[in-house]
């Protein structure tokens, strides 16, 4: 970018008005809003779900998802009005000029595509470079996004990477055509701590390198405060307050915004010791592997009835594998695992209905995990029907009982589809599921992570009710230690497959700490402007 451009007023949304379809009404969602971003800077924008923070970054790109429309207002990008401009014009655009970061990865790519491919489609097809060139390229950020074996990793496919990985992919992806704005749309929300500051630090650094603009929409405070030169605070489609991030962070003027900075006040009441008791799952010297990979090495745990532990540790650290070895999706190549004593089956094919029903998962993201082509009432009822017989009305009244439980109308939401959910509420469905089938156990697989902190913390005073009144015991899969000092009772720490630390929640985050463990306390960020850049020059200097 020319010296001589930047400080520019590269974007300028004025008077935005952005309505959505409910029952074939039309109501406005986004109220005369207004946006100014210059060149090279980078604009944070927060608020809890439903609060119009993606809806405004995807107008950023003169785009309203399906069901809403702009319906007001002018959104000028370098002279052109987004909001007027024709498809021809704003395809032009798109991915080459401005580019986009989804919140979930594993939604966005295509599944059927080699990474390499996916990054070198965009350039290629807006002639900014050949694919040779553009496979170097990618190569090239793949490194700076610190992403293992980055001449290797693009030739796999979606699947074949961590989600962490995958998130760091699309990073990329964004950056191939060196655009002058990206919208990030919550970019590390699916990032353990250790590789949120490795993201964090890259994304800075090629914004800063570039001089490229930057929308980043997120709910965590500590990290906004990090990445962005102001900040806007939006509730129910309106700006509540807008200033310079120190500013903001230090002295919010509104109430709204000190309710933000003080989320998280939850902790739950530990748990009786249950002492000798036997386990309800026991995970007995465990190893696995994916093909000829192994992944998984002597893992042992115990999940005792009406307690939570709490397994933590970074993006491919063995977590979510243990947890399909647990539910029979991926047999052990070596341990196995007990139920109330007795060996379950390792292929979940083989496990009767009795034992599945007693097991059941709630998963990270609710968009990919509930056929949005499905009704509440079916989405929830489908397990009542197959583990419990239920039908016709019977299994209808059980489905109100369920929506009751987890805080939704009945009469509201019984017949929504998804899409007419917002995130919070797409995860209380699936919990609902979770809980149709009466298990004993649910394994909560990162289940706070894609939602913000208001919303996450009432999940979790859910969760807590509900093992307080039926008993449950929960293994909660996370990366955010904040939700483990409020939810667990032990914790199980992972390190490349293997167990490194383990015992209750308050001897483990009690000094002194496992060196990995005090690596994961000390990457958790702070309300802090200037935590980043202290912490980087820290292990810098350790390093040195």
């Amino acid at each position: 970018m020319a010296e001589d451009k930047k400080g520019e007023v590269l974007l300028q949304m004025h008077g935005l008005r952005i309505e959505g379809r409910s029952d074939e009404i039309w109501h406005e969602i986004v109220h005369g809003v207004d946006v100014v971003l210059r060149r090279g800077e980078v604009l944070g924008l927060i608020g809890e779900s439903g609060a119009g923070k993606s809806t405004i970054g995807l107008a950023a790109m003169g785009f309203a998802r399906d069901g809403c429309r702009i319906s007001g207002g002018s959104i000028m990008f370098d002279g052109v009005d987004l909001a007027k401009a024709s498809d021809d014009s704003l395809r032009q655009l798109r991915g080459s000029r401005i580019a986009y970061v989804a919140q979930s990865a594993a939604a966005a790519f295509n599944p059927a595509q080699k990474l390499i491919d996916q990054y070198c489609e965009a350039p290629v097809q807006h002639g900014i470079m050949p694919r040779a060139e553009a496979e170097s390229d990618a190569i090239d950020l793949y490194g700076r996004l610190q992403l293992p074996d980055p001449e290797g990793i693009g030739f796999r496919y979606p699947h074949q990477v961590s989600g962490g990985q995958l998130q760091r992919a699309m990073t990329a992806m964004a950056m191939a055509c060196r655009p002058d704005l990206i919208v990030f749309d919550e970019p590390t929300t699916a990032l353990d701590v250790t590789t949120q500051i490795e993201v964090l630090s890259a994304i800075r650094d090629i914004v800063r390198q570039f001089d490229t603009a930057a929308i980043y929409i997120t709910h965590d405070l500590a990290v906004v405060s990090q990445m962005a030169d102001r900040i806007m605070v939006l509730r129910y489609g309106n700006l509540v307050e807008e200033g310079e991030t120190r500013g903001m962070i230090e002295d919010p003027q509104k109430e709204y915004t000190r309710d933000l900075l003080a989320v998280r006040t939850f902790r739950k009441e530990l748990a009786e010791d249950p002492g000798a008791e036997m386990p309800l799952l026991r995970v007995e010297n465990v190893s696995a592997a994916y093909g000829k990979s192994p992944v998984l090495f002597n893992v042992s745990m115990d999940i005792h009835s009406k307690r939570t532990v709490a397994v933590v540790g970074e993006s491919g650290s063995g977590k979510s594998t243990a947890a399909r070895v647990i539910t029979g999706l991926l047999p052990p190549s070596e341990g196995k695992v007990l139920y109330e004593g007795l060996p379950l089956p390792a292929d979940h094919r083989k496990r009767s209905k009795d034992e599945k029903h007693r097991l059941q998962m709630i998963y990270q993201m609710p968009d990919t995990a509930i056929n949005p082509r499905q009704r509440v009432r079916s989405i929830i009822g489908r397990p009542l029907e197959f583990y419990l017989g239920l039908r016709g009305e019977d299994r209808d009244a059980r489905v109100r009982q369920l929506l009751e439980m987890i805080e939704l109308d009945p009469d509201e939401f019984i017949d929504r589809f998804p899409g007419e959910l917002s995130g919070g509420q797409k995860q209380r469905v699936c919990i609902a599921r979770a809980l149709a089938a009466e298990p004993e156990l649910i394994i909560c697989d990162e289940v706070t992570s894609a939602l913000d902190q208001l919303v996450a913390e009432e999940i979790l005073k859910l969760l807590q009710r509900l093992q307080d009144e039926l008993g449950l015991a929960y293994m909660f899969i996370t990366h955010d230690l904040a939700t483990v000092r409020a939810v667990a009772d032990e914790i199980v720490v992972m390190l490349q497959g293997e167990v490194v630390e383990q015992g209750l929640k308050e001897t483990v985050l009690t000094p002194p700490h496992h060196e990995y463990t005090e690596l994961l306390l000390s990457s958790v960020p702070e309300m802090d402007p200037d935590w980043l850049d202290n912490l980087l020059d820290e292990r810098l200097e350790q390093s040195a």
